[in-house]
């Protein structure tokens, strides 16, 4: 058996951790990792590949690159890597690129639609290749960072599961990099080797879009109160929903349903807290 690093058995531990605590890969998933060429995406594809190695299911992984347009990208670099490691990969072509010029309003931030746009095409080749599961590099900066990014400008109390199913429940979208923090991924990166590429777009590393703001923040708050990030981690599973002002989980003031009570005391997940309602 090859050896692991340090670093590589603390990442191979915790995405263990993730993907049986929230149920991401069964046995004979095919599995499409979206590999943007960054840093993250490159170490889930490597740590998945380590652990399909040594898991006792079977599954298999294609590595899927949307290339937005942009001239200056290196997806021949992805190609040469993934050939040279004996991944599965494909990369799709766009205009992306063009297309946010032409429909992303004035001021409105880049990246969110860009997500969108991208994400709609990683549908459709999952559909087309049969895979089962869609796994992206989301990794536990990307967790509390969305979460405060919410709730400082969206006015909404809300993150990113470790799994998703879409809306028409074609797809499911698994993060199996949810405990693992963005400097470990970095690290293991470049530990393996692995060629970070720039997207290219003209917006990214802007330092005066919110995320990077955000991003700051929680790194200067870390310096001071080192833990700060796992504790906020740790508060997006220990939710209490009679402690907040939605109506919609908290209707009379009270929970009025002793079950749900029940499930909040003993931290089940809130989804699974359901409220009782006049008439029903």
């Amino acid at each position: 058996m090859a050896y692991r690093s340090p670093l590589e058995s603390r990442i191979a531990k915790k995405t263990t951790k993730a993907i049986s605590d929230f149920n991401l890969i069964a046995d004979g998933d095919r599995i499409m990792v979206g590999l943007s060429g960054g840093k993250d995406s490159w170490a889930l594809l490597q740590i998945l590949d380590e652990l399909r190695q040594r898991a006792p299911i079977d599954f298999s992984l294609i590595a899927v690159n949307v290339d937005s347009g942009y001239k200056d990208f290196k997806h021949d670099v992805i190609a040469r890597t993934c050939e040279a490691r004996g991944w599965e990969y494909r990369i799709e072509h766009t205009s992306i690129g063009d297309l946010m010029d032409d429909i992303l309003e004035a001021n409105a931030t880049p990246c969110s639609l860009c997500a969108r746009l991208r994400r709609g095409v990683l549908y459709r080749i999952a559909s087309e290749i049969g895979a089962t599961k869609i796994a992206l590099g989301h990794h536990l900066d990307d967790f509390i960072e969305t979460l405060l990014l919410n709730l400082f400008f969206a006015g909404s109390l809300m993150a990113m599961p470790a799994r998703l199913v879409s809306d028409d429940g074609q797809h499911t979208v698994i993060r199996p990099l949810a405990y693992v923090e963005e400097a470990e991924a970095r690290l293991y990166a470049k530990e393996r080797d692995l060629p970070i590429i720039g997207c290219c777009c003209p917006a990214c590393g802007d330092l005066s879009l919110q995320r990077q703001r955000v991003k700051r923040l929680i790194m200067d708050l870390e310096v001071e109160h080192p833990g700060v990030k796992q504790s906020m981690l740790k508060a997006l599973s220990n939710v209490k929903p009679r402690h907040l002002l939605d109506r919609r989980l908290n209707p009379s003031g009270e929970l009025r349903d002793s079950v749900a009570l029940r499930l909040e005391e003993s931290g089940a997940p809130l989804l699974q807290i359901q409220t009782s309602r006049p008439g029903h």
